[in-house]
């Protein structure tokens, strides 16, 4: 079965918090999921490297940055447009 990019970005953001997928949900915020500065940065990397993408992500400004991470359906959306872009 293959995994949606929902999916995946759950999964990798699930492992950064140590949750289980199910626990989830798309109204989450970083600070729901217990995410700091580090688990975010690494996150970011994990979804680079899973869908071979480059996140528009500055660490030292992420509110300056072009890519929104204000819940999961946030990243989970700005995700699935740079994988759209990439295919294009």
């Amino acid at each position: 079965m293959t995994q949606t990019v929902k999916d995946r970005v759950i999964a990798i953001l699930a492992e950064q918090a140590v949750m289980d997928v199910s626990d989830i949900r798309m109204e989450d915020t970083l600070d729901d999921l217990g995410l700091d500065s580090l688990g975010l940065v690494e996150s970011i990397f994990a979804i680079e490297e899973a869908f071979d993408i480059s996140v528009p992500f500055n660490a030292n400004a992420p509110d300056k940055s072009g890519f929104d991470i204000s819940s999961v359906a946030a990243i989970v959306t700005a995700v699935e447009g740079l994988v759209s872009e990439q295919a294009a």
